[in-house]
Parts: C-alpha cells; sequence; structure tokens
C-alpha cells in the first residue's frame, strides 16, 4: 500500500469566498426563528505547526446581507441596524486561540460591527487539510457563537404585545469557513 504525504497544518491560509458562510439566527416576534448570511467574505487565517490558528482576520461585506426579503434585507443595511454605508465591513480578529472540550479549540477574537469593537469567543471545529481536485491543500472549520446585538449599538426594537419585542437580541452567529493554503 502506498504511503500518503503528510500535507502542512503550518501557513497562510486564505478564506475561499465560494465555499464560505457566514451566517446568523434571531427570533423574530417569539414566535419564529429568521436567518440570513452575508454573501461577501474575505480573509486569511495563519497556523502554527499543529494547525492551531494563531493570527486571522475575516472580513465581511456588510452591505451584502441576505434574509430572502428584500425589504428585511434594506432595513438591516440602514441606520436601525447595521448603516451599511457608515460601516461597509464587520471584522473578526483573531486575539488568541484555547483548547476547548472534545478536541475543539475556542477562538477569542474583536468583532468589529457597526462602529463597535467587542470581545467574542467562537466555539470552533477543525479539519484536517485535504488536497482537493486541483492540486490545492484545503481546510475547513466551523465556528459558533451567540452575541448579545445590543452590545454592538444594534439596538433597533419594537415593543409588540404583551411585552413581547419585534427582534431578540440573542443572535446566533455561525461560520462554516473553507482555507486554501497560500503557494
Amino acid at each position: 500500500m502506498p504511503e500518503t504525504a503528510t500535507l502542512p497544518l503550518a501557513g497562510t491560509w486564505n478564506v475561499d469566498p465560494a465555499h464560505t458562510d457566514v451566517g446568523f439566527a434571531v427570533r423574530h416576534m417569539g414566535l419564529a426563528t429568521v436567518r440570513g448570511s452575508f454573501e461577501t467574505v474575505s480573509g486569511t487565517v495563519r497556523t502554527a505547526e499543529d494547525g492551531t490558528p494563531t493570527q486571522a482576520r475575516i472580513e465581511i461585506e456588510t452591505a451584502s446581507i441576505t434574509t430572502g426579503t428584500q425589504d428585511r434585507d434594506d432595513h438591516l443595511r440602514s441606520a436601525d441596524f447595521f448603516d451599511a454605508e457608515a460601516n461597509p465591513t464587520i471584522v473578526f480578529e483573531l486575539t488568541r486561540t484555547e483548547a476547548g472540550a472534545d478536541g475543539q479549540v475556542v477562538l477569542h477574537g474583536d468583532l468589529t460591527m457597526a462602529g463597535a469593537t467587542r470581545p467574542v469567543a467562537l466555539d470552533a471545529e477543525l479539519g484536517e487539510p485535504i488536497t482537493d481536485p486541483w492540486g490545492m491543500t484545503r481546510r475547513a472549520a466551523t465556528a459558533s457563537a451567540k452575541i448579545n446585538r445590543k452590545e454592538w449599538g444594534l439596538a433597533w426594537n419594537q415593543l409588540l404585545e404583551a411585552g413581547a419585542v419585534m427582534v431578540s437580541e440573542e443572535v446566533r452567529i455561525s461560520l462554516d469557513v473553507q482555507v486554501t493554503l497560500d503557494a
């Protein structure tokens, strides 16, 4: 049986925007969950010899938000929420990585959106590298977190009957990222 070459874990990796999804989910009127994503994302990740991320910067184009409803997307781009014209990008910058449960890692970083920067911790699972059909070394990761949108100044809301609110303060963030090794 032939030996397979060990693929590198260390290096600089570029986000593959065609195979990356940055999504969110938030409760609407206390009844249902609205999901959305951002269509334009870029960035780089640097990893140590063991594959652990040591530096990362992920940039998301705020105006690329999509929920499947044009009026809602326009409202989210407005000054009531992201103010995409004044704040064209959402940025995550890794500050440190720590071991998590069951082989996962916690990615600590600064999340900047709507003009505010706050710390956030993403629970992440890192995949092993593969060689794709075009000879590129590729790797994937998934990550998630819950944040309170008001901490970034995204405070717009409407009070409904019996004290319910139009949009929950808690937002679940999910990332499915593929990266390619910089040659």
